[in-house]
């Protein structure tokens, strides 16, 4: 038999089947987690909160399956959470010391949803403070660290899940995603992450960011798991006021068919824009890839773009001060500097210039509907930039505003956020530095089977190896 720990870098389906068919238990499986999380963490900092509950949860999986109650390809698979939603009786922190004692009386739905399917949730996963922010080192619980070099930042907000899963310290995570961070952490750290299509996982009990932009949605280290983990989150909730209706869907059914004469656009505008060089032969070769693979490639027009990505960043300000107005005013210590400075911003902003960006939401659909006409989806880099160095916070030496590295972190994730399109990021190649790079995935609306069938050919193409056993 395998050593235990070449079973914690498998995938969900994989290990998966070595639970169902009793090769494994889910006791041994969360116990070399926990394990693997107690001696590698803190490098890294990726949790906040370790269920204490795990192995208990570990032991029933086991009972039941060992009855026959097996209850579908989750059952018994360690789960990591943004410590950004609601866990039962499980500290809950946002990664601020305004909420570090925060105990939520309920579940969030996505949780109810896990827990449901048999997963067992491993832990709370760090966080930017508050989500507020792209780079991931700005937590009351101090940064995460990339497993592929500790020197460089994760991304973020999600910054936690992203490190998790690469570091192979849970299977899959949840992340929430405003203006990329599902993607941008997904991206740094060499996995998986699906922003979906807006509403279609449920936000009831997330702490929110901006309702308007704000997403949930999985992380993983391959493609076939997030349609697994999707196939779980995707219900109608009525207690979320912004769900959308649609029929439940099997995300994995495009999985393992051919894309021969699948159309792909490459944008001609905005997303190849001012790219790293090693980002930019990186996605050149996942071009030819695509056509190895009997895509049919074609330019597209995105116009407007840079109009579209300021209407996201008002829009974001706005309700990002909204939401957390009170809390600035009851508690004007408790904040990191640089989230505190960036919500204050949003009181330069005038009332006629947040209805003018919301207006351009429906803008943003037309843009890219457009560009998707006679193409079945978009395919752009992830990052303009490779990771940088945690607490690096300019691109040259003006260190201006313009500057920031966090605008150029969601340079080319945020757009589909203020339009509510599926994105999907994996990676694609890595850097001289062995650092990941990805590319994403744009889809219609509601399309998220299509980008999952483009992705795992090439995934299975590329054949990358992401789980990350040595730190």
């Amino acid at each position: 038999m395998e050593p235990l720990e070449n079973f914690l870098s498998k995938s969900i389906s994989e290990i998966g089947n070595e639970i169902r068919n009793k090769r494994l238990s889910v006791f041994e499986i969360v116990s070399g987690l926990l394990d693997r999380i107690n001696r590698l963490d803190k490098h890294l900092n990726t949790f906040i909160t370790i269920n204490p509950e795990a192995l208990e949860m570990a032991e029933k999986a086991d009972e039941e399956i060992g009855l026959g109650k097996y209850r579908g390809p989750l059952h018994g698979i360690p789960i990591g959470l943004k410590d950004l939603i609601d866990t039962k009786s499980i500290k809950t922190t946002m990664g601020s010391g305004i909420y570090k004692n925060n105990i939520p009386s309920e579940d969030a739905t996505v949780v109810e949803q896990l827990k449901k399917s048999g997963a067992i949730i491993i832990g709370k996963l760090n966080t930017h403070q508050m989500a507020y922010g792209p780079t991931g080192d700005r937590s009351y619980y101090g940064p995460v660290r990339n497993p592929h070099d500790l020197s460089k930042m994760t991304g973020g907000s999600s910054s936690g899940s992203g490190a998790a899963v690469a570091a192979c310290l849970c299977y899959g995570a949840l992340g929430t995603d405003t203006s990329g961070s599902v993607r941008i952490p997904a991206s740094f750290c060499g996995i998986v992450g699906m922003k979906p299509t807006y509403g279609t996982v449920s936000k009831h009990g997330v702490y929110p960011l901006s309702w308007t932009l704000d997403h949930v949605g999985p992380m993983t280290r391959t493609i076939k798991d997030n349609a697994i983990l999707m196939n779980i989150l995707q219900e109608y909730d009525r207690k979320d006021c912004d769900a959308l209706s649609r029929k439940n869907e099997d995300y994995s059914r495009l999985i393992g068919k051919n894309i021969n004469k699948v159309r792909i656009g490459i944008p001609k505008q905005f997303y190849l824009d001012k790219l790293n060089e090693e980002v930019k032969v990186a996605f050149n070769k996942t071009i030819s890839h695509l056509k190895e693979s009997g895509a049919e490639m074609k330019e597209v027009n995105l116009l407007n773009m840079e109009k579209l990505s300021d209407a996201q960043k008002i829009i974001l300000r706005s309700e990002a001060y909204a939401t957390h107005e009170k809390n600035l005013n009851d508690f004007p210590d408790l904040w990191d500097d640089e989230v505190k400075e960036r919500l204050m911003t949003a009181l330069q902003d005038r009332g006629f210039e947040y209805a003018n960006a919301l207006r351009l939401r429906d803008s943003a659909k037309k843009v890219f509907n457009d560009a998707l006409e006679n193409v079945d989806a978009l395919v752009t880099p992830t990052m303009s930039i490779l990771p940088p160095k945690i607490n690096e916070r300019y691109l040259s030496h003006n260190k201006t505003d313009d500057d920031h590295i966090r605008w150029a972190n969601i340079k080319l994730t945020a757009p589909t956020n203020l339009n509510g399109f599926p994105s999907l990021t994996l990676p694609c190649s890595f850097s001289s530095e062995d650092m990941p790079i990805g590319v994403q995935l744009i889809g219609r609306e509601m399309e998220e089977a299509k980008l999952y069938q483009i992705g795992y050919v090439l995934e299975q193409q590329l054949s990358l190896d992401v789980g990350k056993l040595s730190i």
